[in-house]
């Protein structure tokens, strides 16, 4: 990736902002003496199964845990302003593939070394360990990783008389979308993320400006959110989502329409593959029973079509206990915690998207019959080569730089005003490319 002026910087609405983010705190185990580390995560399902059994790792070390549990964007909001002013709140910290170079680079994160021969690093797949890698060494260990795809309910389709390709494209999405939607009956056609932020709304539509033909910015970095491909892929998001998305859309992000589909409200959804151990588990999901998946569509192109991801743990620099948060990085993300979630919640439920050995499971297999596809769609992701024209970042469902938090999010705001009506999506659009322009000249980008 071509360096940039200002690879290092943090973006300054960020070192600016402070959240008093509501947080859920408790302890696993007790003791006033024992270690106690502070664990920043994301209330995502697979997150909250690790809480459910980390008194197993309490048990075994005699380390307690103390976790602080938020939504996405506050998460990434709070846990970036804690370790870029170095307070030390946390001694270990949920990021992702985004943020984990850009820190390392900055010494804002301890490498993770050796975690033991039992551990077999070199299962974890190829792609998430770049991913999670600045000039060669890991800075953080994948809990999961994460492509994108399409679900869509197989009792729905067959009572409308319509048969998903094995590669949809977006106009067959569209139509699908129109024959599903009966909101009589609280059932809509499509849900889309509609909530505003860099890894929310922007995530998905990132990748379907990718497909469109677009990219954020040239190899001069100037933006190009004016462009052809920009407009026609945010005007077919919100004529799709005006037609046939949920209301007050821009209030969902992927946990809302986890919870939407999983209760029978979609008939498709385009999301993170890590959705899929949910939705086909029956005690979680009321449409269990009914649900298929297919690739992410495509476009014009397939080039950054769908996203790689992994939400991973990572050491602060800043914390003072970093023998014993290694302990807990090891147990969270190993072969044998895979086992554990397994035999306890099902193996429906196990983390999906790290390790090789959990696609050559049987028992895995037998569980996920949507893991092949989830398998191809993360080793199919090229972060490398995100985008139809030549770019000068890496990231597909981002730009892997400091300041595209700070962009991406903005943008999302103005998409998100023309999806409720406040705007039109030129209007929006227009007001995109000012700001980042802005952006990117303030941060030495642009001339």
């Amino acid at each position: 990736m071509e360096q940039t002026p200002t690879q290092t910087r943090l973006p300054r609405a960020l070192l600016l902002a402070a959240p008093l983010a509501s947080a859920i705190l408790f302890s696993a185990g007790g003791g006033a003496d024992a270690a106690t580390l502070t664990i920043a995560t994301v209330n995502n399902p697979d997150m909250l199964i690790m809480q459910k059994l980390s008194p197993a790792f309490t048990k075994e070390t005699g380390i307690n845990l103390n976790w602080v549990v938020l939504d996405e964007n506050t998460l990434r909001q709070r846990v970036t302003t804690d370790i870029a002013t170095k307070s030390g709140t946390f001694d270990i910290v949920t990021i992702g593939t985004f943020e984990t170079p850009q820190w390392a680079k900055n010494g804002w994160l301890d490498p993770i070394g050796d975690l033991g021969a039992s551990y077999d690093m070199n299962d974890i797949f190829p792609s998430v360990r770049a991913g999670l890698s600045y000039k060669g060494t890991l800075y953080a260990v994948p809990f999961y990783a994460e492509s994108s795809m399409t679900y869509y309910r197989k009792d729905l389709f067959q009572a409308a008389g319509l048969t998903m390709p094995a590669q949809p494209n977006y106009d067959d999405i569209a139509k699908f979308a129109d024959k599903l939607n009966d909101p009589a009956k609280g059932v809509y056609g499509i849900c889309l993320r509609g909530l505003p932020g860099w890894g929310e709304n922007m995530a998905f539509l990132t990748t379907l400006v990718n497909t469109f033909g677009g990219a954020w910015f040239n190899m001069q970095w100037e933006p190009q959110l004016t462009s052809a491909p920009w407009e026609k892929a945010i005007s077919f998001y919100v004529d799709l989502m005006k037609r046939d998305g949920p209301p007050n859309a821009t209030s969902n992000g992927f946990t809302e329409n986890l919870a939407l589909f999983s209760t029978g409200k979609c008939g498709m959804w385009i999301d993170a593959t890590v959705a899929a151990g949910y939705l086909y588990d029956p005690s979680k999901s009321k449409v269990a029973a009914d649900v298929g998946v297919a690739p992410a569509p495509v476009a014009v192109t397939p080039h950054g079509a769908h996203w790689l991801w992994s939400w991973a743990l990572a050491i602060p620099s800043t914390s003072r206990q970093e023998a014993d948060a290694k302990k807990f990085l090891t147990w969270a993300t190993s072969k044998s915690y895979i086992d554990l979630v397994g035999t306890t919640d099902g193996w429906v439920s196990a983390p999906p998207g790290t390790r090789e050995s959990t696609y050559k499971n049987p028992d895995y297999l037998k569980a996920a019959p949507f893991a092949p596809l989830v398998e191809q769609s993360i080793l199919t992701a090229d972060p490398e080569h995100p985008t139809l024209p030549q770019v000068p970042y890496t990231g597909v469902q981002f730009v892997g730089i400091p300041e595209f938090q700070g962009i991406g999010t903005t943008v999302g705001q103005d998409i998100a005003a023309a999806l409720a009506g406040r705007t039109s999506v030129s209007q929006a659009l227009a007001d995109a490319q000012a700001s980042t322009k802005r952006s990117m000249t303030e941060a030495g980008y642009l001339q």
